[in-house]
């Protein structure tokens, strides 16, 4: 019997990071729910007991259902028949487990059927759910367009629509076409009103969708006559029953097999629209890749650690020259580097899905009182730097697991590359982790507004002003010249006052920035517990070497240098 919670420390350690009492007390609103659901918690602990028991079932989920199917999912994928997508028998399987446990839209408010969870264990489940079967984290994550619906749809649509979510419906964002990939504001699916009919009709074809046939569908598409840009996009709920979108293909990918990518194609398709007409992309859209960031992230902490579990277990096993080959100072170097990567992404995870959290629930209260001047400062504090995270979690836990099943796939050796052993299935699914949802450089251009204008700076001064336990003083002081190199480096690129050679050196800046806040998060969380100092150690000079790197080749490396590169 395997539980992917139980079994890693990590989880409820962040579960009871000291900010969660906050989070569940505005997210509960003193508890008022108790007495309208016998579900409801009583009190802070009542309600962190909750979290604790789902994620325990989820676990318990994940470990015995879930991993065990996953290669046989890999191996087989989805079918298309008739126009639709039939999972594998292994997603179905897992699908009805999850259904059961009435586990989807478990962040909703109660009275959607939800069990008003907050972010922080919602992402954990992900997490969890990802180190079983990263394709089947595709369909289990994307109840983030439940959220969408339940922040931005009418009231009517919100009751209509949520509660299916709770009964088992799957869910879609159907946004990239063929020539509108990163480049959401070409999205040229149309949508015209029937006044007839007295309804939205979809036409057009949608591309690379994941979970593609899903029950219920956010569609982007242009209803403007003559637009070309974001301003002539909005967004529409599609319902499957109402069979007016045929999927063409289901794409034979790489990774995540189980978890179909599909080419749609809607013709005459009823919709709903969801708020106001032209914001579809800059508000509702903006506001679900974001969470869908984070759910990457979560995706990508999940991978991580199957990887490192599989390299751990390996390398204890395996024998050469007389031992086992975890005592051989390549492989423990090798693993020691792979376990503090990975706790580094974790701590960033779940740094910013507390942001997350603090903001999204002051939203919502907004909506029904008005917020205190206290308040409102609390609220755009913690949404400024959960948007200021958010593209950096992106970055760094999507490059770290793929390099995370790399090194895991190294230390296998030739038996990795074969497809007897899991690691193989997971450096595959690892890959596209940096692609989707925004690339790696598109993150940095998110990212880099926060380089140029102090945000990050700014924040990784706060971190310095937390005292830390004297045994940790050392990292304390490396980190602090890290962060005076930081600045004078981002001021000598800003000074030469050439955009070009800003978005050249872009990324560089970023992950300096990022190696700096990932290593206050570890210092910290060994602050908290000394378990973690050697993750903290290890990470904290993996960084000061990278940032040595990173600012050697800037200083070496003027404005007029860049025309070497172009083609």
């Amino acid at each position: 019997m395997a539980n992917y919670y139980n079994d890693n420390e990590h989880l409820k350690f962040h579960l009871n990071h000291p900010l969660m009492k906050r989070i569940v007390e505005l997210k509960e609103d003193n508890f008022k729910d108790k007495n309208l659901y016998d579900y409801a918690p009583l009190d802070f602990e009542d309600a962190m007991d909750n979290y604790d028991k789902v994620l325990e079932i989820i676990g318990e989920i994940s470990g015995d259902i879930m991993a065990p199917n996953a290669e046989e999912v890999d191996h087989f994928g989805p079918e298309l028949i008739h126009n639709h997508v039939k999972y594998a028998r292994g997603t179905q399987e897992n699908l009805d487990a999850i259904i059961q446990s009435k586990l989807f839209g478990m962040s909703l408010p109660r009275e959607y059927g939800g069990l008003n969870f907050p972010i922080v264990p919602y992402v954990m489940s992900a997490e969890i759910v990802s180190r079983a079967d990263a394709g089947f984290a595709n369909i289990w994550g994307l109840q983030d367009c439940a959220e969408t619906i339940h922040e931005f749809a009418s009231e009517e649509m919100k009751t209509k629509y949520l509660p299916r979510f709770n009964e088992g419906a799957t869910a879609a964002m159907d946004l990239t076409e063929p020539d509108a990939g990163s480049d959401l504001q070409a999205v040229m699916l149309k949508a015209h009103f029937d006044e007839k009919q007295g309804v939205w009709l979809l036409n057009g074809v949608k591309r690379f969708i994941t979970n593609g046939d899903a029950d219920i569908s956010l569609v982007l598409a242009r209803t403007e006559d003559g637009s070309q840009d974001a301003r002539g996009l909005s967004l529409f709920v599609y319902d499957k029953k109402k069979d007016a979108m045929k999927v063409r293909r289901i794409e034979n990918k790489l990774g995540i097999k189980g978890s179909p990518t599909c080419e749609l194609v809607f013709k005459d398709a009823p919709a709903e629209i969801i708020g106001d007409r032209k914001f579809g992309l800059i508000t509702y859209v903006m506001s679900l890749m974001n969470s869908a960031r984070l759910g990457v992230g979560s995706q990508s902490v999940g991978i991580a650690e199957a990887a490192y579990h599989e390299a751990l277990k390996y390398a204890n096993e395996r024998a050469q020259f007389g031992k086992p080959i975890i005592k051989f100072p390549a492989v423990y170097e090798m693993l020691s580097n792979m376990r503090a990567k990975t706790d580094g992404i974790r701590s960033m995870l779940y740094e910013t899905a507390r942001y997350v959290d603090m903001y999204k629930i002051y939203e919502q209260i907004a909506k029904k009182r008005k917020l205190s001047a206290d308040e409102r400062k609390e609220m755009k504090y913690y949404q400024k730097y959960a948007d200021l995270f958010t593209p950096v979690l992106k970055l760094f836990s999507s490059e770290y697991c793929n390099q995370i099943a790399y090194d895991s796939l190294q230390i296998h050796g030739g038996t990795g590359y074969m497809k007897d052993f899991s690691i193989e299935r997971i450096f595959r699914d690892a890959r596209i982790t940096n692609i989707y949802e925004g690339t790696s450089q598109l993150q940095v251009v998110a990212a880099i507004r926060g380089v140029g204008n102090k945000s990050y700076l700014k924040r990784i001064k706060e971190f310095e002003e937390i005292e830390v336990l004297p045994e940790l003083d050392y990292l304390k002081k490396i980190l602090q010249k890290l962060t005076s190199h930081f600045a004078g480096i981002t001021a000598k690129v800003y000074d030469e006052n050439d955009e070009e050679y800003i978005d050249f050196h872009a990324r560089r800046l970023v992950e300096i920035a990022g190696y700096i806040l990932i290593g206050y998060l570890l210092m910290h969380d060994a602050n908290l517990d000394l378990k973690y100092r050697k993750s903290a150690d290890i990470f904290i000079r993996m960084a000061r070497a990278e940032i040595t790197r990173n600012i050697s080749y800037i200083n070496n490396f003027s404005p007029r240098d860049i025309s070497d590169f172009k083609m």
